[in-house]
């Protein structure tokens, strides 16, 4: 991905924005929010004045005019300029075309997963999974709804991408749990070793890998090929 002069998310989502017409940042945000996509890009009203104005002092919008509504303060409007058009235009194909790593929490956690006993682990995967399958519920409303409305797919194809990714985590999820659940899964009898001699004979984990057969037996003679350094 490209080092971008204002590299900020809800900055793509205000040249967007402006790429309509003229608007002053309240009425960005309000639009963004009533078109549901802060549920995509995060919105915080207080960054959204400093991301205006780190595109202004970068070229990619300027002020048109300053408005006053009844008592309330004056609002500048802007409004987008070309070099800004070019710079959505590129950010927009870089990210549509260009896949890039993410890093899920999700996936650090899981990284780790031996921190913490089997059991453990499999009760806070089930509460997770609760979670994601009430939010897979709320989005899938909002798509009937859509759908209901005969409101084009084209403006809320991003929702769709959300809910594949929902339910791809709760199917993994689900699976997983399960498998530690039952220690189907693969190293299961390990882990569950490894905590009741820490657990039960107060033996380190570090302790453990020094001599893994003298704790778990020559079934996990695999671990000698643990380097040094790792234990």
């Amino acid at each position: 991905m490209a080092r971008r002069k204002v590299g900020n998310p809800l900055a793509f989502a205000v040249l967007g924005s402006l790429g309509e017409r003229p608007m002053h940042p309240y009425e960005i945000s309000t639009i963004l929010r009533a078109r549901g996509k802060d549920q995509s890009i995060k919105l915080n009203y207080g960054s959204l004045y400093s991301v205006v104005a780190a595109l202004e002092k970068n070229g990619f919008i300027e002020a048109r005019e300053t408005i006053r509504e009844g008592n309330r303060p004056e609002r500048t409007v802007y409004q987008i300029t070309d070099t800004g058009q070019q710079e959505f235009a590129d950010w927009l194909t870089e990210l549509i075309g260009t896949p890039t790593r993410e890093f899920h929490p999700l996936e650090a956690g899981l990284a780790y997963l031996p921190g913490l006993p089997p059991d453990r682990v499999a009760e806070l995967l089930e509460q997770r999974l609760k979670a994601v399958d009430a939010e897979i519920e709320q989005v899938t409303a909002v798509h009937e709804h859509m759908t209901s409305m005969e409101f084009p797919r084209i403006f809320w194809v991003e929702s769709e991408f959300r809910l594949a990714l929902l339910k791809a985590e709760s199917a993994y999820i689900h699976q997983l749990a399960e498998e530690i659940r039952t220690d189907a899964l693969d190293g299961s009898a390990f882990w569950r070793k490894a905590w009741k001699h820490y657990q039960e004979d107060g033996i380190s984990p570090g302790e453990q890998l020094k001599d893994p057969v003298k704790y778990f037996g020559t079934d996990f003679a695999w671990m000698r090929a643990i380097p040094p350094e790792a234990t």
